[in-house]
């Protein structure tokens, strides 16, 4: 390779490493679950739990353990801690790209609950999506039916809405029936053929 190759190819390398993850930031704000500092939101040091409001950080932790006892026992385990972002203003869930939702699960990246996701049955949906792509991988997990996704994040949380507004109540609904057919033992392995 050239000495001009070379400086070429490091320059689209730096370029790369630097405006690939200023693009993240700017346009896919659930990305920012993996900084939260520098959204604003206080995580002490290697805490897998960040809240807006450190009074509430209590709060946070319990529905958390909940959550994680909940899918563990129902489910399956999750493996190791997990990122929860909680948000308790609209101003802070909106900085994570929340302004039409409740809460977002980026990949294994980490989870943004907002401030009307602070309830059980929210807190294990968006665990259950996180341990979907454990299980099945993160781009697996994108090619997989909605109805798959959500419904069993919507029927294994035991969300207590019901009938949740379309298309989430059909998603749950087809859900159930296939999980009726497949059974808990065979869940992540038929899923893997879908």
């Amino acid at each position: 390779m050239t000495k001009a190759l070379r400086r070429s190819a490091a320059r689209l390398a730096l370029l790369l490493l630097v405006v690939v993850p200023v693009a993240a930031w700017s346009l896919v704000k659930p990305v920012r679950v993996m900084a939260p500092g520098l959204a604003g939101i206080g995580c002490r040091q290697g805490a897998t739990v960040c809240v807006e409001d450190p009074a509430r950080e209590a709060e946070a932790r319990q529905l958390l353990a909940e959550g994680m006892a909940f899918v563990a026992s129902h489910i399956a385990p999750v493996e190791g801690s997990p990122r929860f972002v909680f948000c308790s203003t609209q101003a802070c869930a909106d900085t994570f790209g929340l302004s039409a939702r409740s809460a977002v699960t980026a990949g294994t990246w980490g989870t943004v609950i907002g401030p009307r996701a602070w309830a059980p049955h929210y807190v294990r949906h968006e665990l259950i999506h996180h341990l979907q792509g454990q299980r099945l991988g993160l781009l697996p997990r994108l090619l997989k039916p909605t109805w798959w996704v959500e419904g069993m994040a919507y029927a294994l949380s035991e969300d207590p809405r019901t009938p949740l507004a379309e298309p989430w109540e059909g998603h749950r609904r087809e859900f159930d029936a296939w999980y009726g057919r497949v059974g808990a033992d065979r869940l992540w392995a038929e899923a893997g053929r879908l």
